[in-house]
This record gives C-alpha cells, structure tokens and sequence, in this order.
C-alpha cells in the first residue's frame, strides 16, 4: 500500500554533522492501521519513539538542531512510515458453538427432535471417522437449536421433556431384566436378523476346544483319583484327587473366559471384552494355589504329624498310569495348538507362552505339565512308601505335589496381572510402527509413541504427530483447479474478500490434514494386522 511521505520537520531528523548525530532507526515514526472484517479502517495513529524534550531543555535542542539542519540541508534523511493493516481480533466467548457440527442421532436424543424434523434442516456432507464409511451426513448444531425451539415452542418446554425422557430411561434400566425377557421373546416369536456367533462354535477348534478337552479328562480323573483315595487312604493319592478337581474347576473357568470375550463390544466397553480371558486365567492360578497347593500341603503337613497305614496301593498304581497317559494326552493337545499358534504369529514356543499370547491355552499347558509331573512324583513317593513301609514318603510326595502347584500358580498370576496392566510391544515391533510414520512425506517427526498390547493380538498405537504444513496444503492443491484457484486470489481486492478466501480454504486445508490422519491409521492397521486402534494427536 503506498502512502504519502510527508515532509520532513526540522526537529526531526538530524544530519552527521559536527553537531548533529545519526537518525536512530527505532525512533523513526509508525501507523498501525486496524481493520475489522468488513473491511473498515478503525484507526489511526502515529507512534514516536522519540523520548520527550523536557521544558527547559526545549530552546536549546532546538536552536542545535536549526544549526545544524542550516549546515547541512542536503543531508537529511527521509522520514519512513511503517503501515501494518491489522484484521480486528473476534471475540467469540467461552462457548461458541455457532458453526459446530452436530450428528442426527446426537439431534434427536439431545434436543428432543424426529427424523421428519431433520429433514427441513440445511445437510452437510463430512469426512466420516469411521473405517467402514467414507462421508456421513451432519447438521449446524445452530440450525438444530432453532428447529428444537420451534417444535417445543421455548427452552423451558425442552428442558421439561429432556427431563421427562430422563426419567423414563432411569425407569426402563431399573426393569433391566424384565424388558431384556421381553426382548428376548420378541426375538423367538420374530426372528433375530442379526448374524449371532454360536456359543458352542467357540469351544469347536482353537483354545476353545483345548480346553473343553481337559475339562473332560480331568473330570474324569477327580473321579477315579477320589475313588482310589478313599480306597487307600494315601495323602498322595488325594492330593492328586484334589489336583485334579483344581484343575476342572479352572478350566470351567476358563471357558466361562472365552465365552465372555468374543461378545460384541457396547458403549461401556468400546474396547471389548477380550480381557476377560486374562481376568478369568488370574483367577484361575489364585484358585490353584489356595485350592490345590493349599491342601495338598495341608494333607502333607498332617500325614507327617500323624502318619497312618495306608491299603494296598495296586488301584492307586492304576489309577495313576491311566492318569498319567489321559493328562499327557491333553498337554499334547495343548502343546500342538501353542506351536501352530506360535508358527502363525512368526515366535518360537518359549516367546509365545512367555508373553502370554494365549492366556488360556497357557494355563492348560502349565495345568497338565504340573499334573504329568505330579502323577509321576506321586507315584514315586507311593513307591518308596510301599517298599519301605515308610508313610513318610506318601507326605513328602503330597508336600511336593503342593509345592509344583504353587510354583504354576504364581507363574499364572504374575503373567496374567502384567497382561491385565498393558505392557508394551516388543521393541522391534514398536521399530516397524515408528519407521512407517516417519518414511511418511507428509510427517516431520513423531513424539511420546506408545503402544499396549491388550491381550490377544490386540494392539493399541498412540503417537503425537508433527506434520508438514506444505507437504499437506500441496495434498489439498493437487485436488484443485489451479487456474480457478488464481482467478479467486485475482478477485480479491478487499480484506473482507481476503478473509472469506481465507476460511475456505483453511477449512479445506484442515479437512485435508484429517484425511491424512486417516490414510496413516488404515496404513499403519493394513501392514499390522494387530494394530486394532490407532490414536493420532496432531502437534
């Protein structure tokens, strides 16, 4: 913007002379120029950084620099004028929510409104946050609480029916479970449309299956180990019965475990329910220790302070080896899923039941190598004590019988409450993720990653992300109409033209950073299958 140059004063501006200094830049006068949106000028001033001449100072300034501007006229310089157009700061409030988008779901629960009311209103087309929909339909939340007033007549009629709805959803959760009955009829006597996963599918093939297998077995052994022990009376004996009971029960446990955690995730649980395999495995390594190790080394402790006769011990030798073959039948099962598991995530057997890939699968393997291992210390204790005559060593066997379930159990309990926690990926993992992002063009640098395993394969990424402002507005023009584009910058002659430009644009360019966000995220859960939920901040 070019401006006169007014003419210079003889006060100020002094030349080189000999008793004259040299103009001070930061002295030099300046015009701020303020302009509100609409393009108006609000004002204007002239700030001098010249200090103030004080009153009896005044004549004698003056008189030196009359001098030496009469010395030297030819030397003075120009007096330059900085103008800077300043657009006028918006004061919004601390609740502006005038051009806030609202969904149709959110509109009609909030304010009150039907689908029919909606379709009056002005529809805007969005980038869609989900993965399954590209663009969904959105409405100015403004226009929304003016067809709310309009339909409730005013704010106190609206308040009274969010009230009103209020209560009756507070009275329908208190009669939960006599609707949920309701409900459930309406569905025998209608039909269900919704694909539903069979319950019984579950337990068919994978952990499912091996844990419906030893919970037969070792139903079975409870029963002929108890039988044996009433027949015998042998604290080894019984300390296997109660080994074996442990055993059924949690693995009842675990499949209580694996049912719950296929169910469909709901808003109180967005995440899902797949801990409920880790939950139920905790558990699980508590109710081994107290049940099992507990008694067995109860039985134990009692045999060597009271140590009686024991029967003949042939049924219990019996009993023992169909044991021994019926639970190293189920530890090859579980051994043979954890190796084709392992084989498929690319980990060799030790790493996948170290990290506890498969919670439940892990407590049947643990569950039977402590069951074979504790058939055939049992035996031997039984073996010494009928050689010898000694009951001594039935206790011992029942001590160390007490002593293998209680190392299982907190194995169990350790690994199961460090999965509960959220641990971290494995670090070359967390590399791979890191590395996609930063080989990226549109992103400068990634901060604060962080990514939790949530339990079987389940993986949550979290980074903050600095992007490239110019790699993504080249993003935004690459999808324009440059010459039209230059033709709209042409056009623009006046600040409020300069700013509705502006906010188009920007706008766009924001609509355009969002979709990079999303194409990182669908990158980054296409090369990891893991990767469930990805969380990106912008920085």
């Amino acid at each position: 913007m070019g401006l006169p140059v007014p003419a210079p004063s003889a006060a100020g501006a002094a030349g080189p002379g000999p008793g004259g200094a040299a103009a001070d830049p930061g002295s030099l006068p300046r015009q701020v120029r303020v302009y509100t949106s609409d393009g108006q000028k609000n004002s204007t001033g002239t700030q001098d950084a010249s200090p103030p001449v004080p009153e009896g100072g005044a004549p004698k300034t003056a008189s030196v620099r009359d001098a030496s501007s009469q010395a030297s006229p030819l030397l003075q310089p120009p007096i330059q004028v900085k103008v800077k157009a300043v657009l006028k700061k918006r004061e919004y409030g601390p609740k502006y929510m005038k051009n806030n988008f609202i969904t149709g779901v959110r509109a009609i629960n909030e304010f009150c409104l039907k689908s029919s009311d909606l379709d009056q209103l002005r529809k805007i087309r969005r980038r869609s946050p989900h993965d399954d929909t590209e663009a969904f339909t959105v409405f100015l939340r403004s226009d929304v609480e003016a067809k709310s007033l309009e339909v409730w007549g005013s704010l106190e009629a609206l308040v009274r029916e969010r009230k009103r709805r209020k209560e009756a959803e507070i009275e329908y959760r208190e009669n939960l479970f006599k609707n949920q009955k309701l409900l459930k009829e309406y569905k025998d006597f209608l039909g269900d449309t919704k694909p539903r996963s069979s319950a019984s599918a579950i337990f068919l093939s994978g952990p499912g299956k091996v844990v419906m297998v030893a919970i037969c077995i070792n139903g079975l052994n409870f029963f002929f180990k108890l039988l044996a022990w009433v027949y015998t009376g042998s604290a080894s004996m019984f300390s296997e019965a109660i080994h074996s009971l442990a055993d059924t029960c949690n693995q009842a446990l675990l499949a209580l475990g694996i049912s719950q955690s296929v169910r469909t995730p709901d808003p109180s649980h967005p995440y899902g329910f797949t801990n409920m395999r880790y939950i139920a495995s905790l558990i699980s390594g508590v109710g081994i220790f107290m049940m099992g190790a507990g008694l067995s080394w109860y039985h134990g402790v009692i045999g060597l302070l009271h140590p009686q006769p024991m029967e003949s011990l042939l049924w219990a030798y019996c009993i023992l080896a169909g044991s021994l073959v019926s639970e190293g039948a189920t530890l090859l099962v579980a051994i043979n899923e954890i190796r084709r598991s392992a084989r498929a995530k690319g980990l060799s057997f030790y790493q996948y039941v170290i990290q506890v890939r498969d919670p439940s699968t892990n407590v049947v393997l643990l569950e039977d190598t402590a069951a074979v291992l504790g058939v055939m210390l049992a035996a031997t204790c039984m073996g010494l004590t009928s050689l010898t005559g000694n009951p001594y060593y039935d206790s011992l066997g029942s001590l160390g019988v007490g002593t293998l379930l209680g190392a299982v159990s907190a194995f169990l309990i350790y690994t199961n409450t460090e999965a509960l926690l959220g641990r971290s990926i494995q670090p070359d993992q967390l590399q791979r993720l890191t590395e996609l992002l930063e080989c990226d063009p549109a992103v400068r640098a990634i901060h604060d990653v962080k990514a939790t395993d949530m339990g079987m394969s389940q993986v949550r990424f979290k980074a903050e992300v600095d992007f490239d402002g110019r790699v993504v507005t080249r993003s935004y023009l690459e999808k324009q109409d440059i010459e039209q584009l230059l033709q709209e910058i042409q056009q623009v002659k006046t600040l409020e033209e300069l700013e509705v430009f502006m906010l188009k644009h920007g706008e766009n360019v924001i609509d355009t950073l969002g979709a990079e966000v999303d194409r990182l995220e669908k990158e980054l859960k296409l090369r990891n299958p893991e990767v469930r939920h990805v969380d990106l901040e912008i920085l």
